[in-house]
């Protein structure tokens, strides 16, 4: 079964980001800005059960972007926290979810869509329609 992800669910998001125990301080903050996020609709995601059991979950962020060259929509959208239990991997529930999230961003008339990936993972993005980008640089204000 696919549920949409609600407030009340932040802190199961939460462990599927930071799920290392090295990273246990990370959760309540994430989870705060997960159920904020959700509830001002910039944070929209599902999540697969099985039984009452979260087996596997995806998200979609959604940011103000701006208008740019060529494409007059001001929102983007930002594929995060794909998860699956081990026990469940190689069923198809992450690209279930991910195609809930495109088709979610779709609806919004979402124009652009992005996320990080892991070597593992990247031929199912592949697969989905994604392509790897070289103008990406980035730069830690902190």
């Amino acid at each position: 079964m696919i549920l949409p992800v609600r407030p009340g669910d932040a802190h199961t998001i939460a462990h599927h980001r930071f799920p290392a125990e090295a990273d246990t301080a990370e959760r309540p903050i994430y989870a705060e800005w997960v159920k904020e996020a959700t509830q001002r609709g910039l944070y929209l995601g599902f999540l697969a059960l099985n039984g009452q059991k979260v087996v596997s979950g995806a998200g979609l962020t959604l940011l103000e972007w701006g208008p740019s060259r060529g494409d007059p929509q001001p929102w983007r959208g930002r594929i995060v926290n794909v998860w699956t239990h081990p026990d469940h991997r190689r069923q198809g529930l992450a690209r279930e979810l991910v195609e809930f999230c495109v088709d979610a961003a779709r609806e919004r008339r979402i124009t652009r869509l992005n996320l990080g990936t892991s070597v593992e993972a990247r031929h199912l993005y592949e697969t989905l329609g994604f392509t790897a980008s070289t103008t990406e640089m980035t730069i830690p204000l902190c």
